[in-house]
């Protein structure tokens, strides 16, 4: 197969969308030839049968100049490629669309996220196939979704041995933005007096962001526990969990953060207020999903979990992990995809 990619940002360094560079690694051990067209270009190192065009971002070009660029390259590399995939971002699909239906060419979009705009509508209409990482991550209806799960890159989450007998702290790891709901983890945490302090990691990247950064503080402040809280804002997936994290995410329903997975993988308890983790925890879904907005709910799951047997929380632990692990891999999701695809 020779494959075209069309993605925002092509950059192993960058903290939200770094992850993407080991998909287009799988991509290119399963395909002749893979062209990848993004809006920006930064750091990447992959293999010879990866060919990478940008449209110009990084260099300040105008709104014009990408829309123009990304059609020079789609007919100039049109004798390259015979599927598209398009990552993430619809309109690739829908200004694409119309030339590549006219170039006999398959189009496949992947799309995991809780927002359904004008653009995915009509996106949809051209793709003959799309990927998503669970139901609750497709909000349109529609015969031509597959659920596959997430990708994540395993290399990043070093496996650890789960210890809470001590120094036990809570970690939320992600962007800091609102929809992230990380208020009810600055709730939460007063009602856990067994657990020594709160990281939270991860970058702001908007105005928006920062905005939301600020009435945290302001709300850590009024909680009196400024003492416990700690901000790391490199977000640094190996270098983040301890044998004493307890990782939450307080996202509402819609599409997987890969922060819980990656936590998962890496052997630490996730808690989770997004019922699309329903599969993945199985039967400890229970021991770990929690109703969303509900702080008090977390700390006694979190409580209920400490007060377990020492075995039976490391048996759940590594239940879980190895699930991740050969579920929801790079290679494991990129394999489902090809599949459908082949």
């Amino acid at each position: 197969m020779r494959l075209i990619i069309c993605t925002q940002k092509l950059d192993q360094k960058d903290p939200i969308l770094g992850f993407f560079h080991a998909w287009v690694e799988e991509f290119a051990k399963h395909c002749e030839l893979v062209t990848v067209v993004c809006l920006e270009e930064g750091a990447h190192d992959l293999l010879e049968n990866v060919r990478v065009f940008s449209l110009g971002k990084e260099k300040g070009r105008s709104r014009l100049a990408y829309l123009s660029n990304f059609y020079k390259t789609i007919v100039r590399t049109r004798h390259d490629y015979d599927t598209v995939f398009v990552h993430m971002n619809p309109e690739y699909a829908v200004l694409g669309g119309p030339i590549w239906k006219m170039m006999n060419k398959k189009i496949a979009l992947w799309y995991t996220h809780r927002e359904v705009d004008e653009k995915l509508r009509i996106g949809e209409k051209f793709a003959d196939i799309i990927f998503t990482a669970s139901k609750e991550g497709f909000g349109l209806q529609s015969r031509k979704v597959r659920v596959v799960g997430h990708g994540i890159d395993i290399n990043k989450f070093p496996p650890i041995t789960s210890d809470l007998s001590k120094d036990r702290e809570i970690l939320y790891l992600g962007r800091i933005t609102k929809i992230k709901n990380i208020e009810t983890i600055l709730q939460a945490f007063p009602l856990l007096p067994d657990v020594s302090r709160l990281r939270l990691a991860g970058p702001t990247v908007t105005r928006e962001d920062a905005v939301y950064k600020a009435a945290l503080e302001k709300m850590i402040e009024a909680l009196g526990i400024g003492q416990k809280v700690v901000w790391d804002g490199s977000g640094e997936d190996d270098r983040t969990f301890t044998p004493s994290t307890i990782s939450v995410n307080a996202s509402p329903d819609g599409g997987m953060d890969k922060a819980v997975l990656g936590s998962i993988a890496a052997g630490a308890p996730a808690f989770a207020s997004n019922a699309a983790f329903r599969n993945v925890f199985g039967e400890y879904a229970d021991t770990f999903l929690y109703p969303y907005g509900d702080e008090r709910s977390l700390a006694e799951k979190i409580k209920a979990f400490l007060a377990l047997p020492d075995d039976v929380r490391a048996h759940t632990l590594e239940t879980l992990k190895g699930k991740v692990r050969r579920e929801y891999s790079t290679e494991a999701v990129v394999g489902k995809i090809m599949a459908e695809l082949s």
